[in-house]
């Protein structure tokens, strides 16, 4: 099984890490010390050994940063964890604190004071982000001193190694473009952009790139590397050198001089020497990356990673491979779906057994590569923590008379699948079914929308919220994410969320998952992938509009739907989807999951 569910997180941990990470700050000379949730890629998804907030303060979620004081400590996490981190974390040790609303910055100018030193390591930190701690900082009178080396280390006596993960190519057939173009037109770009060379930090952007796949972190083929990209000659890659068969290299030495991760920092001070204008995303690139070039001589170009939105918009086979990668996994989850069915009234299903269930499930298809991130199986009062990660010790058994909810995914080598739903067991309250079909309208008003070139995905963000304003409730986390091929089931610059900037484009997958969270009671969700498409004409319009084309494939629980509360056209899709379900995935079942579909997908 891809996912364990022992108990990663011991919020006793907090005090005694705390006193010897603060033993280490007073040998230094240092006040206090910033403990962000990333490693030197500023990526998601980080390895055991960069883990250092979860192993501070036994936070387990994916964004977050803790500040640690001589006499005070705080943690700050966004809405999607205000309930997770009171579980995790000593709260006698590190305040809650919201990361929007209550930024770490206000926090630093309030309790800061004249002439103190507060710690930061360089490399984990954005050339954006260390400007604002900067800021705070010198508001309060204090200085914001980077590091050489992380303190936290010294602390952690039994820190992981590095991961080694092997390096595999990405074949063509399903990437679509050669490496070779993939780096002809990133140089290009570089070149509009007035740079001589520009920095990638993103692994993600890299593997794409060099049409490239690693295995350094759960549930995403992630080679941990960093890469410059030059207009007027080969790109460099550095990478360990062990992750790389005799083979791997030789393809990737056509493509790329390569070198060790220690060669990065010097080769970047180098390039600073030889008077280069160097791009760096200021939103992704650790301030070290910026310090080097400075310090060699060079000039920093700041914008946005050059490669981002070229692996945003997928290609032809990529989206061909993304419709196959769905099919697949819409078997396997409707036919976990039938199993749930005939299990869970039972009263003795747990969500652990669900979570394990649905992997099996997938496992079957004979193409797992890996789930695409921890499931997320949250009973009763467990699903109202939208980003739940459940354990032995949290582990509930499935009530009957509350809905269930369950958002999973699958790593095939064709495509990355994420599909949420939230399902009946039992009868359910009115209440529930109204909530849920609140959560609905906002999902069909997104998978029906038809928008112009250059909207956004912040412009969208209202349409999934509408229904549930009008009733005075609301979700703390944004619509939709980027998804990519194979690669990151969180991917940007493209989401539909109130920070989403970005104009969507033809090609991109995006996730389409309002949801609402009565604390303490229950969870409800509904989430499909979507890809844009387009631009089309519209009879009798004037301008061409996107939309999008729905991926996922699996029957929504009509069972917490309260169809009054639907209007025709709400209904016409809900029954339209239904039918494209039974008709796609149906032929491909055996015959008593194949029965269970047709019941499932009735029209209403």
């Amino acid at each position: 099984m891809f996912q364990t569910f022992d108990d990663i997180t011991d919020p006793a941990c907090g005090a005694p890490r705390i006193a010897a990470l603060r033993a280490e700050l007073s040998r230094r000379g240092l006040d206090g010390f910033l403990v962000p949730r990333a490693d030197a890629h500023q990526g998601e998804y980080v390895p055991p050994c960069d883990s250092r907030l979860h192993w501070l303060t036994g936070f387990g979620g994916s964004a977050g940063i803790a500040i640690v004081l001589a006499d005070r400590a705080a943690i700050f996490v966004d809405g999607r964890y205000t309930l997770q981190v009171r579980e995790q974390v000593d709260t006698d040790v590190f305040e809650p604190q919201h990361l929007i609303d209550e930024p770490p910055t206000t926090w630093l100018a309030m309790h800061l004071e004249q002439g103190m030193r507060l710690g930061y390591d360089p490399m984990l930190h954005t050339v954006n982000g260390v400007r604002r701690l900067k800021a705070a900082c010198e508001k309060a009178g204090a200085d914001l001193v980077a590091v050489a080396d992380n303190p936290v280390d010294a602390a952690w006596l039994d820190r992981p190694a590095p991961p080694v993960g092997a390096v595999s190519l990405y074949p063509i057939s399903l990437a679509g473009e050669a490496a070779a173009d993939k780096i002809a037109r990133i140089s290009a770009a570089v070149t509009e952009s007035s740079a001589d060379a520009a920095v990638l930090t993103q692994p993600d952007s890299i593997a794409w790139l060099f049409n490239i796949r690693g295995s350094d972190v759960s549930h995403t083929p992630l080679p941990l590397s960093f890469a410059i990209v030059r207009r007027d000659r080969k790109p460099a890659l550095f990478i360990d050198g062990r992750k790389l068969s005799n083979s791997v290299r030789d393809t990737l030495s056509n493509l790329a001089e390569i070198g060790e991760p220690a060669g990065f920092l010097p080769a970047l001070k180098d390039l600073g020497s030889q008077g280069s204008a160097v791009l760096i995303d200021p939103d992704l690139a650790g301030q070290a990356i910026a310090d080097q070039i400075v310090a060699g001589g060079g000039r920093v170009v700041e914008g946005a990673d050059p490669v981002l939105l070229p692996k945003a918009v997928k290609n032809e086979v990529e989206i061909a491979g993304a419709r196959a990668a769905h099919l697949r996994d819409a078997v396997a989850y409707v036919r976990f779906l039938h199993w749930f069915d005939l299990t869970a009234p039972a009263g003795d299903l747990d969500e652990i057994g669900a979570a394990q269930a649905l992997e099996r499930f997938r496992l079957e298809t004979g193409a797992l590569k890996d789930i695409s991130f921890d499931t997320i199986s949250g009973a009763g009062p467990n699903g109202a923590i939208c980003h739940y990660r459940v354990n032995r010790q949290s582990n509930r058994k499935i009530p009957v008379g509350r809905p269930f909810l369950i958002d999973s995914g699958g790593q095939y080598e064709d495509g990355t699948t994420d599909i949420t739903r939230t399902l009946a067991v039992g009868p359910m309250s009115d209440e529930m079914k109204r909530h849920f079909t609140l959560v609905l309208k906002g999902h069909i008003a997104i998978a029906t929308a038809r928008f112009p070139v250059g909207t956004t995905g912040a412009q969208l963000d209202t349409l999934a919220r509408i229904a549930l304003w009008k009733a005075g409730l609301d979700f703390d986390h944004g619509t939709g994410h980027g998804v990519g091929v194979y690669l990151s089931v969180h991917e940007g610059p493209q989401r539909i969320a109130k920070t989403g900037t970005v104009p969507l484009k033809p090609g991109m997958i995006l996730s389409n998952e309002p949801g609402y969270y009565p604390a303490g009671r229950y969870g409800i969700r509904i989430e499909n992938l979507e890809v844009v498409t387009g631009p089309f004409e519209v009879d009798g319009g004037e301008r061409p509009m996107l939309g999008f084309e729905t991926l996922t494939l699996a029957p929504i629980d009509t069972r917490l739907v309260d169809a009054s509360l639907l209007t025709g056209e709400e209904r016409a899709w809900l029954n339209a989807y239904h039918r494209r379900v039974l008709t796609t995935v149906g032929p491909l079942l055996d015959e008593e999951a194949g029965r269970w579909l047709e019941v499932a997908t009735q029209p209403i």
